[in-house]
């Protein structure tokens, strides 16, 4: 499994991604997940991934080489693409291009077609998008009333963000509430875990500020953990006892 992360505020775009595979529990591995495609100043394009890694690596791959026009016989691909939207429809489209190819070996081995990504970044003279993909290729848009995304095993980081973030929280803020989410989902699922990958790009920038790799035992990640679980054990002490009692005469 894996959790993916993506933030847009008014100042820019945090992407964050862990790094762990699970095909059992004697196939643990670390695989990136998160993929920068970038033109410093002129672009700057990410994809985080989710689910099958065959299936998301095959996809990536048929993005980078090109996908043909069949009416331009133009090769497309997410570096030419002239604007955001049309490189969320270029994924959308190698993904059902890798699913016209290897969907019916997967079904004929019972395995299923389960692929997803975020995809967000900028092209010079536009605003900073970002994008949900899902496996039949169409998407959704973030927007600034629920400023961010998740795919994978999101329904543990789910609660902090749905508290904490809105669209005009700072971009730091923004990626320290991020890392939040993914250390309540690393607690809570083994199948997510470090290293973590970060993107941070400011607006209009068109270039990453961060492009960080958290590795296990950094400290100020294993600080962010420690603090938080302080915090929520220190929240939970201040808050009163429920004043409820059972109104019914015990039994003699």
């Amino acid at each position: 499994m894996t959790y993916c992360c993506g933030i847009l505020v008014r100042d820019g775009l945090v992407m964050i991604a862990d790094t762990r595979t699970n095909a059992g529990l004697d196939n643990v591995s670390t695989f990136r997940k998160l993929h920068i495609f970038s033109k410093p100043g002129e672009r700057i394009m990410a994809i985080a991934s989710a689910g099958n890694l065959a299936i998301s690596q095959s996809v990536l791959s048929t993005l980078t080489e090109g996908l043909e026009d069949p009416n331009t016989g133009e090769i497309e691909t997410l570096m030419n693409a002239p604007t955001m939207f049309q490189a969320a429809q270029r994924i959308g489209r190698a993904i059902r291009a890798v699913h016209a190819t290897e969907g019916p070996a997967l079904k004929s081995e019972d395995v299923s077609f389960d692929v997803s990504f975020l995809f967000g970044g900028q092209i010079k003279g536009a605003r900073m998008r970002l994008f949900m993909v899902y496996t039949a290729g169409n998407f959704i848009e973030c927007t600034t009333d629920t400023p961010y995304l998740q795919i994978g095993e999101h329904k543990y980081g789910k609660p902090v963000l749905d508290r904490a973030m809105h669209y005009d929280v700072e971009l730091y803020e923004a990626l320290k509430t991020g890392l939040i989410s993914m250390d309540s989902t690393m607690r809570s699922n083994l199948g997510v875990g470090l290293p973590i990958d970060v993107l941070v790009v400011r607006n209009e920038a068109c270039e990453a500020d961060l492009n960080h790799r958290i590795e296990a035992g950094e400290p100020y990640f294993h600080d962010l953990r420690s603090r938080w679980s302080a915090a929520l054990r220190a929240a939970h002490q201040n808050i009163p006892r429920p004043p409820y009692k059972n109104d019914k005469e015990p039994k003699t």
